[in-house]
C-alpha cells in the first residue's frame, strides 16, 4: 500500500517526467478478461478507505485503514463485516494488518500521517477481545506493512527520516532491525515471511530523480538487499514494488508499476524462483496499471490487485490471477466514479478478500470497498 512517503515519490517522478521530456508510454497489451457477474454484493461500507486485509479461515478476517476519525478495523466473522473499536485518533491511520489466529493479530501505520505534525509509527495488537497500542521504537515515519509467522515473530517496515525501517517482535517487545538504506529516500512498503529465518521486504529507493526497485532478504541473522530486475530502467520509468507474498523459502511473489510519475504506469510482476528475482509478464489495461497487492496460496495460485487508469482521470479496480503458467485479468465490480484495490488475502482458491476505495466522484470523497472471491466470481 502507498503510504504518505509515494507523495514523496510523486513529487520526484513529476520532476523527472519535465526534465526528461517522457511522453505517453506504449502498453502492452491486456490478456483475456474472465467475466463473471459484477454485481456488488451487500458488506460493509463507511466513509473512509481500507489500505490492508488478512485470512486466517472462511470465517476470520480483517481489514484495516482510516476514517476522518482515526484508525479504522473491521472483522468477518463467517457471516458479516463489523466495525471494532481501535485506539488512533484523528489523523492516525493503518496501512498493514496480519494474523496468525482468530486471537492474534496485529495492524501497523501512523500517528499524525496527515502531515499537521510529525508522523510516528504505531502498532497495534489484537489480544482476542480487544485491539491494544503495543510500544514501538518511537520514530518520525510510518509502518506500512506487517508480517507474523507466530505469537512470537512478527515484522513491520516502513520507512524513517528518508531511509528504511524494519522493526522485529520478539515476542516480548519491538526493536529496530539494521536494514539496507541506499540511494538518497527509501521506503519499504511490504513485507512477507515464511518462518523465523526467512522474509522479504519490498519497496523503491530514490537515486538521482527516479526510484530504483528495492529488495531486501531476512536469512536468519540479517537484512541483505538483493537485485531486482527494474524492468521500467530500459524504458527511462522509475520502479516501485507495493507488496510480496511467499509460499516457501523458494517461492514467492512481488508486484508493483514501472512509471513515469503521472498515473498508472506499467504493471510489474516478479517472481522469486529459488535463487534469482525473475520479471513475468503481466497485464497493463486501461491505459496504465498499477499493483499494490498480492496474495500467493501456492506455487500454481495467486492474486494480485491494484487499479488501471491514466493520468489524473477516475481508475478502476483490477484483479490478476496467476493459474501456474501466466497473469491473467479476473473482471471485478468497480463501483462508483472511481475505484482502486489496495491489498488482498486468501485462504484457498475458493476464498479471497480484496480492499480499498471508492468515491462517487474521482478524487473525491471516498468509501470503503471490500470485495470477495468466492471460487467463481469477484462480489
Amino acid at each position: 500500500m502507498r503510504v504518505p512517503q509515494f507523495a514523496v515519490r510523486l513529487v520526484m517522478l513529476a520532476v523527472l517526467f519535465l526534465l526528461t521530456g517522457v511522453a505517453a508510454q506504449v502498453m502492452p497489451a491486456a490478456a483475456a478478461v474472465r467475466t463473471g457477474s459484477p454485481g456488488l454484493a451487500a458488506s460493509f461500507a463507511v466513509s473512509g478507505d481500507l489500505s490492508g486485509v488478512a485470512a486466517t479461515s472462511a470465517s476470520n478476517a480483517w481489514a484495516v485503514g482510516s476514517t476522518s476519525s482515526g484508525t479504522l478495523i473491521v472483522r468477518w466473522n463467517g457471516t458479516a463485516w463489523n466495525r471494532v473499536s481501535s485506539p488512533g485518533s484523528a489523523g492516525s491511520s493503518l496501512y498493514g494488518v496480519a494474523a496468525t489466529s482468530s486471537r492474534d493479530a496485529w495492524a501497523v501505520g501512523c500517528t499524525d500521517c496527515s502531515g499537521s505534525g510529525v508522523s510516528r509509527t504505531l502498532i497495534l495488537r489484537w489480544n482476542g477481545s480487544a485491539w491494544k497500542q503495543v510500544p514501538s521504537p518511537s520514530l518520525a515515519g510510518s509502518l506500512s506493512s506487517v508480517a507474523a509467522t507466530s505469537a512470537s515473530n512478527a515484522w513491520a517496515v516502513g520507512y524513517t527520516s528518508g531511509r528504511t525501517l524494519i522493526e522485529r517482535w520478539n515476542g516480548t517487545a519491538w526493536k529496530r532491525v539494521p536494514s539496507p538504506s541506499p540511494g538518497s529516500g527509501a521506503t519499504l512498503d511490504g513485507v512477507a515471511a515464511s518462518s523465523a529465518g526467512s522474509a522479504w521486504a519490498v519497496g523503491s529507493t530514490i537515486s538521482g530523480f527516479s526510484d530504483n526497485a528495492l529488495i531486501e532478504r531476512w536469512n536468519g541473522t540479517a537484512w541483505k538487499r538483493v537485485p531486482s530486475p527494474d524492468p521500467g530502467a530500459s524504458q527511462g520509468l522509475a520502479d516501485y514494488l507495493g507488496a510480496v507474498a511467499v509460499t516457501s523459502a523458494g517461492s514467492a511473489w512481488t508486484v508493483g508499476d514501472a512509471s513515469c510519475g503521472c498515473g498508472p504506469g506499467v504493471s510489474v510482476t516478479e517472481r522469486w524462483n529459488g535463487t534469482a528475482w525473475k520479471q513475468v509478464p503481466s497485464p497493463t489495461p486501461g491505459g496504465g496499471t498499477l499493483l499494490s497487492g498480492v496474495a500467493a496460496i501456492s506455487a500454481s495460485t495467486a492474486w494480485a490487485v491494484g487499479e488501471t487508469g491514466s493520468g489524473d482521470g477516475p481508475t478502476r479496480t483490477l484483479t490478476l490471477w496467476w493459474n501456474g503458467s501466466a497473469w491473467n485479468r479476473v473482471s471485478s465490480p468497480s463501483p462508483g466514479a472511481s475505484a482502486r484495490l489496495s491489498a488482498v488475502a486468501a485462504t484457498s482458491a475458493r476464498n479471497a478478500w480484496a480492499v480499498g476505495s471508492t468515491s462517487k466522484v474521482n478524487h473525491g470523497s471516498s468509501a470503503t470497498l471490500i470485495l470477495h472471491w468466492n471460487g467463481t466470481t469477484w462480489t
